[in-house]
Order: C-alpha cells, then sequence, then structure tokens
C-alpha cells in the first residue's frame, strides 16, 4: 500500500511500501551513512527491491532489515545517532495509514504525474532542519483504468489494472500535507482545484507551493508561511506570482522553479519575457525584473549564492542546440556576465552542463560535446579516442534551412567517405514532440551511426516548429493543432535536402519513436510522396488515447466547445487509404503503459479495413521502451527492413 513510514536509523529515513518493481539504482550518503538502493519501480510486475547500508568507519555492511517492497526512501538533512558504531533503531512512526493500491498514494505520484508533471518517483520534500515532512496524496478513486494482459509463461495471461486519465477524463485529486516529525501532526496549505506542479521549502517555516490550471495557460506560485497560533499555512494572495501564456502553455515542458535568495522572499525564476524568449528574471514582491534578454533562451538555474547567479543558455553565437554555462554577479550595476565554458575548449565542446559542491565552491563540469571530450586532470580519454580512430564515423553537420520564412535546424550524419557527386538514401529520423530538441552539439553513438557508417545511409534530424529554445513564436507554432506543423517541417526539410543534389529522392524513408513514430505515421500517410517508407515505434495514434496532463497542455479538451474537431482530424487512422502508396513497419509493445498497445491495434485495424498492404511486429510484455533482447531484435529487424526498402545488399 502506499503509505510512509518515519525510520530512525542513523538519521530520519523515509520509506513508502508497496508493490511496484524497477532497476534504477541510487546512491544515498549522509555524514557516516551510505545506502545503496534499488527501488521498485511504478506500475510494473512485483520483485523485491535490494538495499545494503555501508557505515564509513566500521567497514561492515548493515544487514537489510527494511521491507522488501519500498517504493521510495530518503534520508532527513539533518538527524544523527551513532553509538559506538552501532546505528541504533528507533521505533518506526506510520505517518500515513490511508494509503491504498492504485487508489491512494502518499508521498509518490501516480502514473500520470509521474510521468506527465513531476518526473520524479518522490512527491515528499524535507524542511531545511529535517523538523518537517511536506508531501502530495493523490487520490485516484475516480479515474479511469487502462487494462492490458502480461502473458508471462502461466498458463492465463495477469491483468494489469493502471489509474490512467486520458484526454477529457477525470483527473487525480490532490492534498498537500505537512507533517511536523516530533509529533505527526499534519496540516497543510488550502487545497486548490488546480493541477500541482512543485514544491520548495524555503524555511522551516515558509513553503512555495506552485499549481497550473487544467487549461495549463495559467499558473500561480503561492508563498505559504506557518502560523503557530493556529497551526495553518497561510498562503496570501500578496505573495503571489502569476504566469499566463496568450499563445500557448505556460513554461517549456514544465513550469520552472524558483530559487530563492538568502532574504528567503525574493527568487530567480525562468519564464517568457514580453517577446516569448525564457530568460531569467528576479522576484521581489510584486516586482518582476528581467535579468536575461536576447533572442536566445535561458534553460536553467544551477545555482544562487550571495553575490552570484549561475545558469545555462544557448546564447553562444546563436546556435539553439548549444548548452554553456554563465555567471552573473548579483548586486553589481550594471549586471556583469561571464560565460564559464564558451571558450573553454570551444573546437570540442559547446554543450555542457555542472554539479555544484554543496556551498557553491566548487563545480564539476560536465561535456556532452559533438566529439569525445578528455579531462586535463582525472581522464584524457586516450584509449577510447584511439580506438575511435580506428572506427569509420560519420562526419556531422549542424546547419539551418530557410523555408518560407520558418528558420529549420538540423544535424546531418555523412558517411565517412562522402562523395557530394554521388547519390545517397536518406533517412529522417523524428521525433518532433512540443518542447524537445533533437538538433543538439552532443556525442553519442547509435544505431544512426551506424546506418551511416556502415551502410552509406545519410541520416537527418530536423528540429521544426513546436520545439525548444527558440522562443514561444516557434514553440507554440503547434498549440491545439499536434501532427500539422511538425510534419509539414519535415517534408520542407526532405525537399530542401534533395536540392543539395547528393541525395536520392526515391529512396527516402523517416522513423521515430513514441512521438516521433506519431509524426513518422502522419508524414507516411500525408500523401505527399516524399517517402518511400517508413518505421514507427509505439505510436501515438490518436490524442483521445492519451494521457489527460500531456495532451491537454498542447491539445485543449476534446469536447466539441473546446477542440473536438481537430482531436478528430489528426488520427492517424483517418489518413489510413494514403498508405497504399509507401512501405510501412508498425512496432509496438504489447505492456506499454505509456502509448498503450491500443494506439498501433487501431492502426492496423484501419490499415486493414482500408486494405493496406503493411508490416507489424509486436514485442509481448514489453513497455514503452522495448529493452533488452527486444531492442536488439528490434534494431536488427529494422535494419532489415530499411535495407530492403534502400534495395541495398544484406
Amino acid at each position: 500500500m502506499h503509505n510512509i513510514t518515519l525510520l530512525h536509523v542513523s538519521l530520519p529515513a523515509l520509506i513508502l511500501h508497496c508493490s511496484r518493481n524497477n532497476k534504477l539504482l541510487e546512491n544515498l550518503a549522509i555524514h557516516e551513512f551510505y545506502m545503496n538502493v534499488q527501488y521498485n519501480d511504478a506500475f510494473a510486475l512485483c520483485t523485491k527491491s535490494h538495499l545494503n547500508f555501508f557505515p564509513f568507519f566500521s567497514g561492515f555492511v548493515t544487514e537489510n532489515q527494511l521491507p522488501h517492497k519500498i517504493q521510495y526512501i530518503s534520508w532527513s538533512p539533518v538527524g544523527h545517532k551513532l553509538v559506538k558504531d552501532i546505528y541504533v533503531p528507533l521505533a518506526p512512526i506510520k505517518i500515513t495509514s490511508d494509503g491504498k493500491q492504485n487508489t491512494i498514494f502518499n508521498g509518490i505520484p501516480d502514473w500520470v504525474y509521474e510521468e506527465e508533471m513531476l518526473a520524479t518517483k518522490y512527491a515528499l520534500w524535507w524542511s531545511p532542519s529535517g523538523k518537517y515532512l511536506a508531501y502530495v496524496q493523490f487520490n485516484d478513486s475516480d479515474i479511469p483504468v487502462i487494462e492490458y494482459s502480461y502473458f508471462g509463461e502461466d498458463q492465463y495471461p495477469r491483468k494489469i489494472i493502471i489509474p490512467y486519465p486520458k484526454a477529457g477524463a477525470k483527473n487525480p485529486t490532490i492534498k498537500v500535507f505537512i507533517v511536523d516529525t516530533t509529533n505527526t501532526e499534519a496540516s497543510g496549505p488550502k487545497e486548490v482545484d488546480h493541477y500541482f506542479t512543485w514544491l520548495t521549502w524555503v524555511t522551516d517555516s515558509r513553503i512555495c507551493v506552485q499549481w497550473l490550471k487544467r487549461i495549463q495557460n495559467f499558473s500561480v506560485l503561492a508563498i505559504c508561511d506557518f502560523k503557530g497560533d493556529s497551526n495553518t499555512w497561510d498562503c496570501p494572495e500578496n505573495q503571489q506570482h502569476i504566469e499566463e501564456s496568450q499563445t500557448g502553455w505556460a513554461g517549456g515542458f514544465f513550469v520552472s522553479t524558483p530559487y530563492f535568495t538568502s532574504d528567503s522572499s525574493s527568487y530567480y525564476k525562468i519564464f517568457s519575457d514580453k517577446n516569448g524568449y525564457k530568460h531569467i528574471h528576479y522576484i521581489n514582491g510584486s516586482n518582476a525584473i528581467q535579468i536575461t534578454r536576447g533572442k536566445w533562451e535561458a534553460i536553467y538555474i544551477f545555482r544562487v549564492t550571495n553575490d552570484a547567479l549561475f545558469y545555462s543558455s544557448n546564447e553562444f553565437e546563436g546556435y539553439p542546440g548549444r548548452r554553456n554555462i554563465y555567471k552573473i554577479s548579483i548586486g553589481s550595476k550594471p549586471i556583469r556576465k561571464q560565460c564559464i565554458t564558451c571558450n573553454l575548449r570551444k573546437e570540442r565542446c559547446q554543450y555542457y552542463t555542472a554539479r555544484f559542491s554543496e556551498r557553491s565552491k566548487y563545480y564539476a563540469l560536465i561535456c556532452y560535446g559533438m566529439y569525445s571530450m578528455g579531462l586535463r586532470v582525472l581522464e584524457d580519454n586516450w584509449e577510447l579516442q584511439s580506438a575511435l580512430q580506428e572506427i569509420k564515423l560519420p562526419k556531422e553537420e549542424i546547419k539551418k534551412l530557410e523555408v518560407d520564412g520558418i528558420t529549420l535546424w538540423y544535424k546531418m550524419l555523412l558517411p565517412p567517405q562522402f562523395d557530394r557527386t554521388k547519390k545517397y538514401p536518406l533517412l529522417i529520423q523524428v521525433y518532433g514532440g512540443p518542447c524537445s530538441q533533437n538538433v543538439k552539439e552532443t556525442f553519442s553513438i547509435s544505431w544512426i551511426t551506424y546506418l551511416a557508417s556502415k551502410e552509406e545511409i545519410i541520416v537527418a534530424l530536423v528540429d521544426g516548429r513546436g520545439t525548444a529554445y527558440q522562443g514561444d513564436k516557434i514553440l507554440h507554432a503547434v498549440y491545439r493543432r499536434l501532427g500539422v506543423y511538425e510534419v509539414e517541417d519535415q517534408i520542407s526539410a526532405v525537399k530542401k535536402f534533395i536540392e543539395m543534389g547528393f541525395i536520392d529522392e526515391k529512396r527516402i524513408a523517416i522513423w521515430g519513436w513514441s512521438y516521433g513514430g506519431y509524426v513518422t505515421s502522419l508524414a507516411l500517410g500525408s500523401g505527399s510522396g516524399v517517402f518511400k517508407c517508413g518505421m514507427a515505434v509505439a505510436p501515438v495514434s490518436s490524442w483521445e488515447y492519451y494521457a489527460s496532463i500531456y495532451t491537454e497542455r498542447f491539445m485543449g479538451l476534446p469536447v466539441e466547445s473546446d477542440n473536438l474537431e481537430h482531436y478528430k482530424n489528426s488520427t492517424v487512422m483517418a489518413r489510413a487509404k494514403n498508405f497504399q502508396n509507401v512501405e510501412y513497419l508498425l512496432i509496438h509493445g504489447t505492456a506499454d503503459d505509456n502509448v498503450h498497445f491500443q494506439n498501433s491495434a487501431q492502426i492496423a485495424k484501419a490499415l486493414v479495413n482500408a486494405q493496406v498492404d503493411f508490416q507489424a511486429m509486436w514485442y509481448t510484455d514489453q513497455n514503452h521502451g522495448i529493452p533488452g533482447l527486444s531492442s536488439k531484435h528490434l534494431y536488427t529487424h529494422m535494419t532489415h527492413f530499411l535495407k530492403q526498402c534502400f534495395s541495398l545488399s544484406e
């Protein structure tokens, strides 16, 4: 069951019991105590979790006496009990008792919140001193469920049931609780009939809670203070900040979180400026002062100290797919801005992130550059670089196209012995979902690397309208019209590639996974005549089949008074007859809890009804990622399909 228990070991730990199964491994270390934990995965089949304790000084592994079925465990930020190298356990304190399988979730998100809003396996937060614990309760009592069979090895399949609100369906109800761990008394801010998006502790007596309306163009940030005389949390309107979009949805994929200053009142936050570019703003009461500005976007705030703010952006030289780290001096006039990484090793890396030490005196710089990046002190990657020199990797180019006043950035993988006078087959790899980005200056080796280097297939990735970090005009172009401009821009880019002279226009394919499978299917069903074949893995086929939080953020509601017409017009099934002139491979896992197998089943039914010949591959009991041996089989199968389409020898 989804309940919370407070356990004292060397310091308070939070444990949630239930029957999930997972391969996510986390290491949690506080002072003299180190814990290695493997959680149960969300909404999968049940196996035991694994958990070990390692006292730093004694050197002995502590026997795990905790329950096997753990969903999430967390150290409190402070607290310590140590007697002669023995950690003295105190009696566990049960904080909640109303948790119910698939119905009441305490401190962990249900499916839709984990996947589409919080992007975490937890929904609980310790106060700075560890005295208080805030958690969210998700009530799925009235949520429609998705059911599918897990075939396994038994005589009869098992039925998997998951509460899953689809577009227009009833959503979970939310309550925020704050527990005093000294007496486990719970209170919380007044309930709001909005989506909960995040909670931030400012001090032990002040929290910041963010809410979002169901039509996700209106976000409220509320600062709440504890009133000891009434044991309540007060969230006055004069401590609220509103974000509202007139052109689309609030935030990027998620609404950004605030970074408070030492005065515990003012904070920094990223949101769109009047020109539609996401920038850092300083909020002090009702005043919002813009800190960064320009036709580029601030991506993430790493840390705010008393005299500096560290953040990442794609400002340098105007490339949306770059990430450099900047430092702004706080309190200086004019504001002084320094790029820490822009010219660090410019020719090798233009995509960075960082991890800061607790007091921000040090940071670890992490490069994801397009070329293998060496570190001067710890590791120079010489062996890897030498090995890669023996492998003929494709040449990668990042450039842009101008199509009817629209800028389309693309990354192209060219065969190692590329000859501009020859004609090559072309594969478009697409995702295209709102607020995504495929064209990035990052290094990776994947299936498309093999295709370009070994099979001499040119591979291109195109960021069209709806993709991120180029301003709201491009981002919000797809608002309430999913499946239109994403497809148009892929087709327009292909036509421009053909004009370059080295693409064989009779051998062009497209493929994608999830949202990319949706765009692939719509592109093949567009009747454009551009693509000879394509492969769609785990595609959405109708937005009425997908999760409410994600879908409604970009499409509104599937009702006549809102956007039902485009919900109906944007399905893959509506284009079934246009698949007569293309070769189509449809792939899906039967245990996909994200994009349900229902989507591909409906595509297959529509194609059969339209008398379209197509290929399909189902992966039994596999989820949305189709991992393990199934993954190897999948890519081998797609390679055979693609080589047959392009008339390449096996």
